[in-house]
């Protein structure tokens, strides 16, 4: 693979982001995956606007995925959790019918790069990023293996050129 980037982006291009964490059990205290994609967002100079953590309902994950496109400034949404196929998994159901356009290649990579550190057990994850009201929207497993291999490997590389494209 080139280290080189098709369309390097300015490292002072600002991307305002919201963090989203869903799961019935975390807290502020608990939400290491939250954390960690703060963590990558700072370590990158992009502002936070929004944190949450809601509970993995559909009518809750859709609600405040609209609101928070309505929000001008924001630029992309970073969704984590309820990404399975448990009964309790519904971000990517809630969601997805949101998207007036996907980046299948988000979730294709996501699963070969997860295959390489899981094995066979990266078929189950639902991760999926699209646009919403002109907004990124990326949904990722609430694990923080799984948020440290898109953070660092797909998101961050991607966040600004993706924002500016939208911009455009």
């Amino acid at each position: 693979m080139s280290s080189t980037v098709p369309h390097p982006t300015s490292s002072e291009f600002l991307v305002n982001c919201a963090v989203i964490t869903v799961s019935d059990t975390r807290s502020l205290e608990t939400d290491k995956s939250g954390q960690l994609i703060h963590q990558f967002l700072q370590n990158a100079g992009y502002p936070i606007l929004d944190y949450q953590i809601i509970k993995d309902e559909p009518a809750e994950i859709t609600a405040i995925l609209k609101k928070l496109c309505q929000i001008p400034q924001l630029d992309a949404c970073i969704l984590n959790g309820g990404t399975g196929i448990s009964p309790r998994d519904t971000t990517y159901d809630a969601i997805e019918k949101l998207l007036e356009k996907t980046l299948p290649g988000f979730g294709e990579i996501f699963r070969t790069l997860s295959y390489a550190e899981i094995g066979s057990r990266a078929i189950a994850s639902r991760a999926v990023a699209g646009v919403c009201q002109g907004k990124l929207v990326f949904s990722v497993p609430g694990s923080s293996n799984a948020v440290k291999l898109a953070m660092e490997q797909l998101i961050i590389p991607e966040l600004a050129h993706l924002v500016k494209v939208l911009r455009s």
